[in-house]
């Protein structure tokens, strides 16, 4: 991947140069708040590039215009909306309602589940399912002066696009559970304080940040990459030390047998800096 490439959808756009790609949330007048199009368009897109990532070695996910994403859109609780999301999809839990927001998570899990490193670069709102899809990140850049926040109870509803057991494994449970259940809005600076987000820049910084970070990640052996996430994400969901301790190996051992391994010590000893091809 050399060549700069754009492909345009209806709320979303996936911008290509190199091994970086961006994903721009792209309904700036509703201050990219999320409808069923939006989900769907996600969701396709997340399923193509976890099967077929095109080189693709870190994403940085962005909001065009002045807000990373405002959360809902208020056409999503028109009648039968939440009912046409992943139209088409095998049923997965007897409640036809599970297996509507089941399809909406689908929209968020596969930034977690990727091959390569997600990035979230907030500014000015991320509030329910804006922030819901920074916790899907790997990593979070944030603007000074950003409004963050699950604000779903104050609707009679609760954070159900992955908030719930994404946000507990960031900033822990306890204050997990605060944030949640006083719907808190909070502040760039408090969320850097309890961990919520990695970095914390100027609000005219955060492009070039984001995407420094993702040139940094892009440069590093995709293999090597690939497996330290798998291994970091096996530490999160209940197994034991030990059994991670296996997934950390396998992803060692694909490496040591690598291309890229080979590249890496003669580049050290050449002096050079190593070009790896992901094999």
């Amino acid at each position: 991947m050399t060549d700069a490439t754009i492909r345009e959808m209806e709320t979303i756009r996936l911008e290509t140069h190199d091994h970086v790609a961006t994903l721009v949330l792209n309904r700036p007048d509703r201050l990219n708040a999320f409808t069923v199009r939006m989900w769907d368009e996600m969701r396709e897109l997340g399923r193509e590039l976890v099967a077929d990532p095109g080189g693709i070695r870190a994403m940085v996910v962005r909001g065009e215009g002045r807000a990373f994403s405002s959360g809902l859109d208020t056409s999503v609780f028109a009648e039968g909306g939440f009912d046409s999301i992943g139209d088409g999809a095998a049923p997965r839990h007897a409640d036809p309602k599970v297996n509507v927001i089941l399809n909406a998570q689908d929209a968020y899990n596969w930034l977690q589940e990727a091959p390569f490193v997600t990035i979230a670069a907030i500014r000015g709102f991320a509030l329910g399912a804006g922030l819901q899809t920074a916790l899907a990140c790997d990593i979070r850049v944030c603007a000074r002066g950003a409004q963050l926040g699950l604000l779903e109870h104050r609707y009679g509803i609760l954070p159900d696009l992955g908030g719930t057991q994404r946000l507990p494994r960031i900033v822990g449970p306890g204050k997990a559970i605060e944030l949640i259940t006083t719907a808190a809005k909070i502040d760039a600076d408090e969320a850097f304080r309890i961990g919520l987000v990695e970095r914390l820049v100027g609000d005219e910084e955060l492009e070039t940040a984001a995407h420094d970070l993702a040139d940094t990640i892009a440069a590093q052996p995709p293999l090597a990459v690939r497996g330290a996430k798998r291994a970091v994400h096996a530490a999160l969901d209940g197994r034991s030390v030990r059994e991670g301790l296996v997934v950390e190996a396998e992803g060692q051992s694909v490496c040591m047998g690598s291309d890229d391994f080979r590249e890496a010590i003669a580049a050290f000893i050449e002096g050079r800096p190593p070009q790896y091809q992901g094999r």
